[in-house]
């Protein structure tokens, strides 16, 4: 709980120090824009939620991706409708973090999914090449 009014404290006082320097309409301009997007990423909250779990059952996301992407969204949506500087590149790291997951995580996951496919193939099968006897090569013998 302590940390929870430290950081609103902070948040409160970085805004201060930034709406100072950038005007009190800039600022003003910045806390409207900032919620009106997070309201926007709020609302559609339910279709990335969809496409997290459809990227699950394509075998894309393993579960925590899919939990990660989804509370990362949520949270920082949430934290654009916030007011505040340290509020709003909190939110917008999370949004980043999030597209990470849904670039990069899908590539690693494939990655991993050929990786196994590939390890386990035991169907390769060993061959010794003989060559047959031809009549006009006949050994030392004569046979």
């Amino acid at each position: 709980m302590l940390l929870f009014v430290l950081l609103v404290m902070a948040d409160f006082f970085i805004s201060l120090k930034v709406g100072i320097e950038i005007g009190y309409l800039a600022s003003v301009v910045w806390i409207v824009s900032s919620a009106i997007v997070g309201i926007v990423l709020l609302r559609l909250s339910p279709y990335a939620l969809i496409s997290n779990f459809q990227s699950f059952n394509f075998g894309e996301f393993d579960i925590r991706d899919v939990h990660n992407a989804s509370m990362a969204y949520l949270l920082g949506a949430v934290l654009l409708i916030v007011p505040g500087v340290l509020s709003d590149f909190a939110g917008i790291a999370l949004l980043a973090y999030t597209l990470y997951l849904h670039l990069f995580a899908k590539m690693r996951h494939n990655e991993r999914k050929d990786r196994e496919k590939f390890e386990g193939v035991d169907n390769v099968i060993d061959v010794e090449i003989v060559d047959e006897f031809d009549s006009c090569h006949l050994d030392s013998r004569g046979k």
